[in-house]
């Protein structure tokens, strides 16, 4: 008994070995196999990362050079344009030979018209900045600018006339579009827009700093067309005021 029992337990050791629990085997599927990320699960988190590259590469691209993304900071623009509305702007508008029209929504770079010239801040912040501002995500620049257009090259611009309105080329101005109460301007001027420039104006004309604001300065408020960036056509966001931006006087 005694020396079949060494025997009996080396058989059984052996049978589990040898029929498919080899103790190497069980210790490779096992302890290593739960170490191990499966490489299909890596290959799906990739897969992701890599569109969502692509995604944001194709929006940067489309807001540089289609359409643009433009959250709406101030009251400037109501009743039309309200804050925190996010407009879509159409790059496009003006650049196979078009020019802004009068009662255009344009966006604009105020620097030299509306803002001074200033030194460059800190590339890196700037860089992302613009990046949410492309992708409307964060408060344009501080020296980009939503207005109407009021005047174009060689227009004279006049307020206010017999009836207190705005008058172009003698014709008083329909402005179903100002902000209810407003009068068009409590500032009288009378100018002649210089040619490749604009005369631009906020709906909301009490709470809107525009070419009035300016006259005194160089440049006068015109901003040049080349400084336009786009036109405002849709507003894309929120859901409940989907729509097309409607023009103004022609």
């Amino acid at each position: 008994m005694d020396t079949e029992a060494p025997h009996t337990q080396r058989g059984h050791s052996s049978l589990r070995e040898g029929q498919g629990w080899p103790r190497s085997a069980f210790s490779r599927t096992g302890a290593a196999g739960h170490g191990r990320r499966a490489p299909g699960r890596q290959l799906t988190w990739r897969r992701a990362g890599a569109l969502g590259v692509l995604c944001t590469v194709f929006l940067l691209l489309l807001s540089n050079f289609v359409v643009q993304p433009f959250l709406i900071p101030s009251r400037s623009m109501e009743p039309t344009l309200k804050v925190g509305d996010r407009v879509l702007v159409n790059k496009l508008a003006y650049r196979f030979g078009d020019q802004p029209r009068r009662g255009d929504l344009v966006v604009f770079d105020g620097t030299g018209s509306f803002v001074r010239e200033r030194a460059d801040g800190n590339p890196v912040g700037g860089l992302v900045h613009g990046a949410a501002s492309a992708l409307g995500l964060a408060e344009p620049s501080d020296t980009d600018f939503v207005k109407r257009v009021v005047g174009v090259g060689g227009d004279d611009v006049v307020c206010c006339d017999a009836g207190g309105r705005v008058a172009v080329n003698g014709v008083p101005l329909d402005e179903p579009y100002l902000y209810p109460g407003d009068a068009p301007s409590v500032v009288p001027f009378r100018i002649v827009v210089p040619l490749g420039t604009l005369w631009v104006m906020g709906d909301h004309r009490s709470q809107s700093r525009d070419s009035r604001d300016h006259l005194g300065e160089p440049g006068g408020g015109m901003v040049p067309v080349d400084k336009v960036i786009g036109r405002a056509d849709w507003i894309g966001w929120p859901v409940s005021r989907w729509g097309a931006v409607g023009g103004g006087h022609g």
